[in-house]
């Protein structure tokens, strides 16, 4: 179990396409990353960080409660015309790089790239969004009003081979990592070498923590080297599109099967199909799956599924509306504004 220190507490964490169809490809390994670290499958374990800290400390539940009252209630007054949500907000980003080899130190020239691929997918400007299927693209997100502004790179040389996602190492120069920059004010992201999971293994491509922990000095996302922006990225990940979904729970976005790995739950937006677990791979579509007896079209391209980066290319509508009420005004991330 990760254990974190929060305020004077010891808290225990587990963290954390063509037109309409879209083919199955295999693709080669980055010769530049050891075999055993690049996964075939999406993972991401930010839904369980989430549930064992909700669990387990009553602080952190009174915060998500009140976050999701926020949501409901801004949700409420767009419908009611009070929200004129025209202003963009602009989010600082800070990246943290923690190498061991030269390889792993990624290039500026990387980093922009994804911020630009941030841009692109919260603006709805990336070039694949026209791959949507006819049957969402009533339910699509269209611009967020959510961009993203690099501000500062850190960077730091380490002899580790991997970081543990129970420890958060990473995040703290006493254990040779890097402190955030200002968590109430930023955006931060950890890259680091290998991510290891709970059990000590390499695999997991990031995670990030969700509104309810905002301004902590854990609050954040950690990334893979492998898989930030596109030149030099791992594929069937290499389009930036872990960044992405990483963004999304740090927005307050769950997976499409909700908060628990049984799958058929609520992500409190309405228009998502309900899914029973994630998809992977570049799937065909339609894809039909079964929740309660009934067979529902998976909107598998939904950025918050564990689809290959060229597979998802979209956010629906209210997920659009999550995500504003968390950076509105009264929102628990409202602090993260130029």
């Amino acid at each position: 179990m990760r254990k974190l220190l929060f305020g004077a507490l010891v808290l225990s964490f587990m963290s954390a396409c063509n037109s309409d169809g879209i083919s199955n490809q295999e693709y080669p390994s980055d010769p530049g990353v050891p075999s055993g670290i690049i996964q075939s499958n999406r993972s991401c374990p930010s839904d369980k960080i989430r549930e064992k800290n909700l669990k387990n400390h009553p602080e952190l539940k009174a915060r998500f409660d009140a976050n999701e009252l926020q949501s409901e209630r801004f949700s409420k007054d767009i419908a009611l015309g009070k929200v004129l949500a025209d202003g963009t907000v602009e989010i600082p980003v800070v990246f943290n790089v923690i190498y061991n080899t030269s390889a792993q130190n990624i290039s500026d020239a990387r980093i922009a790239e994804q911020i630009a691929v941030l841009n692109a997918d919260y603006g709805a400007t990336n070039s694949d969004i026209s791959k949507i299927p006819s049957a969402f693209q009533p339910y699509a997100a269209g611009n967020v009003k959510i961009r993203f502004k690099l501000v500062a790179t850190n960077r730091k040389q380490s002899s580790k081979t991997g970081w543990s996602s129970e420890l958060e190492e990473m995040k703290k120069s006493s254990t040779g990592g890097i402190n955030a920059t200002d968590a109430t004010k930023n955006m931060n992201i950890w890259v680091v070498n290998s991510i290891l999971d709970e059990n000590g293994d390499p695999g997991t491509l990031g995670y990030a923590y969700y509104p309810e922990s905002a301004g902590l000095w854990y609050d954040g996302l950690v990334i893979g080297y492998q898989y930030i922006g596109k030149t030099g990225a791992s594929a069937p990940f290499n389009l930036g599109r872990t960044v992405t979904h990483e963004v999304g729970h740090y927005l307050n976005l769950p997976h499409l099967w909700g908060s628990s790995d049984t799958g058929c739950q609520t992500d409190y937006s309405g228009d998502t199909p309900v899914s029973p677990g994630p998809n992977y791979g570049t799937p065909s579509y339609p894809l039909n799956r079964v929740c309660g007896g009934i067979s529902r079209s998976q909107m598998f391209m939904n950025y918050m599924d564990y689809v290959d980066d060229r597979a998802m290319f979209m956010f629906s509508a209210n997920q659009k509306t999550r995500m504003q009420a968390v950076v509105a005004s009264s929102g628990p991330r409202a602090g993260l504004r130029l």
